[in-house]
């Protein structure tokens, strides 16, 4: 099965594939924050929630916009060759 294709790769973190150096350092950030945030710091339970939903929505939107960006430069390298 070919995961560079499908949407379940797309999660996969340690590629080299879908996440650039950068980004991949910005979601490890993101998580660690998240992570402090809800284990560390006293707060409501609602809050550490909206944390966390919007930390994972930051991350997937990330990892859709960087698999979109790859299959565009693949597509573009056929369209040249």
């Amino acid at each position: 099965m070919d995961f560079g294709k499908s949407w379940c790769g797309i999660m996969s973190f340690g590629t080299s594939k879908v996440f650039g150096t950068v980004t991949e350092a910005f979601i490890l950030a993101l998580m660690l924050v998240s992570v402090f945030a809800v284990l560390y710091i006293s707060m409501a339970t609602l809050y550490k929630v909206g944390i966390v939903a919007i930390v994972f929505t930051m991350i997937f939107l990330m990892t859709i916009a960087s698999q979109i960006m790859r299959e565009q430069k693949e597509t573009r390298k056929q369209q040249q060759a």
